[in-house]
């Protein structure tokens, strides 16, 4: 685990840091291949997952120029996971691309939207000036994650999928705050 990746909490969420055994429950959670219709893909195997979190769970690319926090999405008060958030910060102060995933059987209950909230408002507080995320133009659900947690498309296409971006906080409406949606403009 980065020992800079805090555990965030929300009012129904706790975000806890990335460890290599939460390969043994996210297995579960990642195996629906619906997941990875936009995304691509296919459900990893227990050993395939705990490789690829082995490797994230460091903290960092290994030439050292990016930081990787990833944390495991846990529904309170059962504790049980229910997918993904991560957050890749370039260089010491960025900019940083965030990205999530909450499994099937959680859909759609706003979790992805005050995950995402929590990861953008924890950068914002580390004073990251910019916050992009990648998202496939047909998604229309992390579209609307991506707009709960301030941020609004651009006309940049990077590898299809269209590049959202943070809006720039107000004087007026302030920081945004964990598990807040954004105001309306």
């Amino acid at each position: 685990m980065s020992p800079l990746t805090e555990h965030l909490a929300t009012p129904r969420l706790d975000l806890v840091p990335l460890q290599p055994d939460h390969a043994d429950e996210m297995v579960d959670v990642l195996a629906d291949s619906r997941l990875y219709t936009f995304t691509g893909g296919r459900p990893p195997s227990r050993d395939e997952l705990l490789a690829r979190y082995r490797g994230q769970s460091v903290g960092h690319s290994p030439e050292g120029s990016e930081e990787w926090h990833n944390w495991i999405v846990r529904r309170r008060p059962q504790g049980e996971a229910i997918g993904f958030v991560q957050a890749t910060i370039v260089g010491s102060r960025g900019p940083a691309d965030i990205a999530w995933l909450i499994g099937v059987p959680w859909q759609g209950r706003g979790f992805a939207g005050e995950a995402a909230r929590a990861v953008v408002a924890w950068l914002e507080r580390r004073g990251v000036p910019l916050i992009t995320a990648h998202i496939h133009p047909n998604h229309r659900a992390s579209e609307a994650v991506a707009a709960n947690a301030g941020l609004e498309p651009t006309d940049d296409i990077d590898d299809g999928e269209r590049i959202w971006h943070r809006v720039p906080v107000s004087e007026t409406t302030g920081p945004l705050r964990v598990g807040e949606p954004r105001p309306p403009d």
